[in-house]
């Protein structure tokens, strides 16, 4: 099956036998480690074999345990995750609030020049994928969390970029889970990926909820 976003070429994502373009934002929803770590791994071994740059965010398991099982399943890629140009582990304070706030603007700038700082030696392209439950903790900011993931809606299309946001069901609440929906394009749930009939664009979506961080 082929997530189209675009006119430019198909993209292996990976897991199961699905195809995209760049510019996709689709939220992971799993129950247990084996779904977390099937999408996970898949993803980002696929963007190492392609020579694409590989932001992830591990929660639930630590950069170590991750660098670990990387090297388990792919023997002749294990030394890859140690190169800055291929992989950027980055812890979840370091990347969602390294000044001990959340702030989707702050977000805003960090993506973009972590993004301008990836194309500096020529157009690469980006996989980002991060396990959310940081977000259960009680971090200053972390309420505007739906904002952020709203207005990643703003800054992925149109760039050589794929981000999956991993929401474990056990952990998030309903309400929490039917917010992640109205801010996601697609989501990929028990290895099956769906235009998601709850998204919002983030016009409509701020405009209802945090007007405040329209884009203008």
């Amino acid at each position: 099956m082929h997530i189209k976003t675009s006119d430019q070429e198909k993209l292996k994502l990976g897991f199961g036998e699905y195809t995209c373009n760049w510019g996709l934002h689709i939220a992971g929803l799993y129950q247990n480690e084996e779904e977390r770590d099937e999408i996970i791994y898949g993803f980002l071994h696929q963007g190492d074999l392609m020579n694409e740059l590989q932001l992830y965010c591990p929660v639930e398991q630590t950069s170590e345990e991750f660098i670990e099982k990387y090297g388990q399943k792919y023997p002749t890629c294990k030394h890859h995750v140690h190169d800055p140009a291929k992989f950027s582990l980055l812890s979840a304070k370091d990347l969602y609030y390294p000044n001990g706030t959340f702030s989707p603007k702050a977000m805003d700038k960090g993506l973009n020049s972590f993004y301008e700082e990836s194309q500096k030696d020529g157009k690469k392209n980006v996989r980002a994928t991060a396990e959310m439950v940081w977000a259960l903790e009680a971090i200053p900011g972390v309420e505007h969390l739906m904002v952020y993931e709203s207005r990643l809606n703003y800054f992925i299309p149109g760039k050589p970029w794929i981000s999956i946001c991993l929401y474990n069901l056990n952990k998030f609440s309903g309400t929490q889970i039917m917010q992640v929906l109205q801010t996601h394009p697609f989501t990929i749930s028990g290895g099956v990926i769906t235009q998601n009939p709850y998204y919002q664009h983030p016009d409509d979506w701020l405009k209802q909820n945090a007007p405040e961080f329209l884009n203008k």
